[in-house]
């Protein structure tokens, strides 16, 4: 009751500065002209990550029903446009918006991605009777220690859902804990395996043999790879290193500490990854150039995990069949390296380590194969079918 009150509050002090504050509140407060989907399905994620995940599954859906998309970022918003998909921002989680953007749009199913939980919203569309689905649900324990505060706010919210695919056990058990029903629960799905398993890369090339990639590097880590590449280039003159921050905007600082390293470069700029030269580093400074990088690359060292990041997903690369290699950090992903160096398709290391691996990968072609084999076979194994998760979220309405 508290939060309600709260944000009606909130929310009848947005309505009046909404004319000052230009286009984007006021697509968040449901005050533009808003796509009708009358009996069709409402998707929201949060951001592009979200989407991307869900892609396939959004696919299928959009292929039986009129299906609308939001997003709370203007970025998300532009990819599913980028589909041919309508596509907005969300409706701010206060009464009136939500209000509005439900009379408006008419949705008769409402599917959240990952881990969206809007207390004013799962209200509205109960009110409403708007079927409710959560796929691929995540919840961290501290975040499911957070919300065993606020019960009052998120057992109605649980409490209203029809159906929920959870990325894994703890998930589900949180879930549960908190409120949510039981005969909610669908089986399992881990949507990030969905994107890479739809992707056919290219036939290896002779060129991956003598390549590695570090992608998504954070900072700290780039002079470990940088001293990992000068050791490789001892034994293999002919190396190369692609080197690939997770922000492109560090793409200067990586430049000075490369140049440092003494090691020619060269920068990505506009070209494609496989146009580029044959100097010792190439920098990837701009984004939409991973797809390339993996491509071109025989070995790939997933960064955040050298430096306490958590790790970054193994499944882009292990869908272009690239021996995986990663540091000690991986607990955003423990499950998924866990299986992989089960598999003999990744390995882990260590600073000190990371220099000899990757000289011994790119000496031995055929480890390095069998390596990017066995993550390939583990993705095609482990992938989700979209059509069937598809099938039981329409089974609701």
């Amino acid at each position: 009751m508290i939060y309600r009150a709260l944000t009606a509050v909130a929310g009848a002090a947005l309505r009046a500065g909404a004319p000052l504050a230009g286009e984007t509140l006021a697509e968040r407060l449901a005050l533009d002209d808003m796509p009708a989907v009358r009996g069709g399905i409402w998707v929201h994620g949060a951001s592009v990550g979200e989407l991307n995940s869900a892609r396939a599954v959004i696919a299928e859906l959009a292929a039986r029903r009129p299906v609308l998309v939001t997003a709370n970022t203007v970025t998300g918003r532009e990819v599913a446009r980028g589909w041919g998909l309508p596509a907005r921002l969300a409706p701010l989680d206060v009464p009136q918006a939500v209000g509005r953007f439900l009379d408006a749009v008419q949705p008769a199913l409402a599917v959240t991605i990952e881990n969206e939980i809007w207390p004013n919203r799962a209200a509205a569309l109960r009110a409403r009777g708007v079927k409710q689905a959560v796929i691929g649900a995540r919840m961290s324990a501290r975040s499911a220690q957070g919300w065993g505060r606020a019960r009052g706010l998120i057992g109605p919210v649980l409490g209203g859902i029809g159906l929920l695919s959870a990325q894994d056990e703890a998930t589900e058990a949180r879930l549960i804990a908190l409120g949510l029903p039981f005969r909610a629960l669908a089986p399992r799905v881990n949507l990030k395996l969905m994107g890479p398993a739809a992707i056919r890369p290219p036939g290896d090339g002779g060129g991956r043999d003598r390549v590695w990639l570090a992608a998504s590097t954070h900072p700290g880590e780039d002079e470990i790879v940088l001293a990992a590449h000068a050791a490789v280039r001892a034994r293999l003159p002919d190396a190369r290193l692609i080197l690939a921050p997770r922000h492109p905007r560090r793409a200067d600082t990586v430049a000075r500490l490369i140049a440092a390293a003494g090691l020619p470069a060269e920068r990505l700029g506009a070209r494609e990854v496989g146009a580029a030269g044959a100097r010792p580093v190439l920098l990837i400074d701009r984004l939409g150039a991973m797809q390339g990088a993996y491509a071109a690359a025989g070995v790939c060292l997933t960064g955040g995990s050298l430096a306490d990041h958590g790790g970054h997903t193994p499944w882009e690369p292990a869908a272009y069949r690239c021996a995986l290699l990663h540091g000690p950090h991986v607990a955003n992903f423990a499950a998924d390296y866990a299986a992989l160096d089960a598999a003999g398709a990744a390995q882990g290391m260590t600073a000190e380590s990371l220099g000899g691996t990757v000289t011994a990968l790119l000496s031995d072609p055929g480890a390095r194969a069998a390596m990017g084999q066995a993550a390939r076979g583990l993705l095609d194994a482990s992938a989700p079918d979209p059509r069937a998760l598809a099938d039981r979220v329409i089974g609701l309405v």
